[in-house]
This record gives structure tokens, C-alpha cells and sequence, in this order.
């Protein structure tokens, strides 16, 4: 099983699970916890018929404290695993997997819009980021996809094959900083059919002045304005 007091003495399996460091876990953890307290629903009133039991009291559950179900929900986000997998890992069943992740999702995509780190949705406004530009309009853009479960709607099993991959998948194009390492921009999610150069034409992404952007070939014939692409030939 996965524990936060035993994962955080391996730094390097730590980076593996949950996508930071310990460090950067620490700095996460007192807003993800306030957070948590905001959106967790208030408990009904005590009556004469109903006792309340006291904060704290009764079984303990499995993720006991905040930095278990801190990383409980990073390492759902960082491997996309099955629930029933997932739950192997932290001593769940599926049922709670699904429970914890419909509760702690919010809770840590309100966390990371506190502290500024949520990438842009929107392609217009790339331009104008910061983040965008900080060291350097030195840019990277790629597809990720994630593995799904085959549908078995037939339309949707047509949709969702990937040729690339062979099997079916979502997919989104994730546009980095190289200098800072950070995401700037996030496109929406589609189907694993649709082509890379496709996706990135229709998030009609905007640049810095001046930038430079890395692209593989399977963004062949992508070519934004006063833009410096560099791609590699094919073998």
C-alpha cells in the first residue's frame, strides 16, 4: 500500500507517483487543505434523537489525513489507472476509489487555481501569458494521450481508436515552457482519431512575438505566424 510517511523518504519513486517533489508537495498541501474544508459539505445539526459524533471520533479510515488524500488524488491524476487498481494500491474497493476521486478532484483543480498554476484553456490567449514568455518564448508542443476502456457503443469505438496508439484513447495537446518546465497551455479533450496537426488548427493557438516552438512530425505542415518551428526530419 501506498503511504505518504513511507513514499516521502523515496525521492525518486515520490517524483514518480505523484508528478512533484516533497518539497513541492508541502507547498501544495496547506491550500489543498483549506480548500478541502470549504468544499466538504457541513454536517447536519445534532438532535435529541441523533447524536453527532465529535470531529475525529469513530473508525479510522484509510486515507486518514490530509497528505493521504493529497496523494491519494496526484497519483490517480499522474497514472490514470483503474479505480479497482488504484484502490488495490491505497487499500480501497472501487466504490470508495470512485467516492474519493468525485470529491478530491474539485477540491485539487480549486487548490491549483489558487496558487496560479492551472495551464490556459484557451489557445487565443496564450500570448499574453507570463508563463508563456518567462526566459524565453521557447516553446514545446505535444499530444498525450490517455488510455480508455474499449466502448462499446460501436461509434464511439470508431472515434475513439487511435491509429497512432492501436487501441482507444483521449487526447490533448499540452504546450510546455522548456525553460521553466511549466504547462501554459492545455487544449480540450477529443477523440484519439483526431490527428495531432488537426487538434492544434482547431485550438488556434496564439504566440509571443518572437517565440521558437519544438514540435514532432506529427505535427507535419503546422506552421504559425512569425513563428520559429523546429522539427525533426523523419528517419
Amino acid at each position: 500500500m501506498l503511504k505518504y510517511d513511507e513514499l516521502k523518504e523515496k525521492p525518486r519513486e515520490f517524483l514518480s507517483v505523484t508528478s512533484l517533489t516533497a518539497e513541492e508537495f508541502q507547498v501544495l498541501l496547506p491550500t489543498f487543505e483549506r480548500c478541502y474544508e470549504f468544499l466538504s459539505p457541513p454536517k447536519p445539526k445534532a438532535t435529541k434523537k441523533k447524536k453527532q459524533r465529535a470531529k475525529g471520533g469513530g473508525r479510522r479510515g484509510k486515507l486518514a489525513n490530509i497528505r493521504e488524500k493529497l496523494l491519494f488524488i496526484l497519483a490517480y491524476q499522474k497514472t490514470s489507472p483503474l479505480q479497482t487498481l488504484h484502490g488495490f494500491q491505497f487499500g480501497l474497493s472501487q466504490g470508495r476509489v470512485n467516492y474519493w476521486v468525485h470529491r478530491l478532484l474539485p477540491v485539487l483543480q480549486m487548490s491549483l487555481q489558487e496558487l496560479g498554476m492551472k495551464p490556459e484553456r484557451k489557445g487565443a490567449e496564450v500570448a499574453d501569458l507570463m508563463e508563456a514568455s518567462e526566459g524565453g518564448a521557447n516553446l514545446s508542443l505535444d499530444a498525450s494521450e490517455r488510455l480508455l476502456q474499449r466502448p462499446v457503443n460501436k461509434e464511439k469505438q470508431k472515434a475513439k481508436y487511435s491509429g497512432k496508439r492501436k487501441t482507444h484513447t483521449d487526447k490533448n495537446l499540452l504546450l510546455v515552457n522548456e525553460n521553466t518546465k511549466k504547462v501554459v497551455y492545455l487544449s480540450e479533450t477529443v477523440e484519439g482519431k483526431m490527428h495531432d496537426k488537426k487538434l492544434a488548427d482547431k485550438s488556434k493557438i496564439s504566440y509571443p512575438k518572437g517565440a521558437s516552438l519544438t514540435q514532432d512530425t506529427g505535427f507535419q505542415g503546422y506552421q504559425p505566424e512569425e513563428v520559429l518551428v523546429q522539427q525533426p526530419k523523419k528517419r
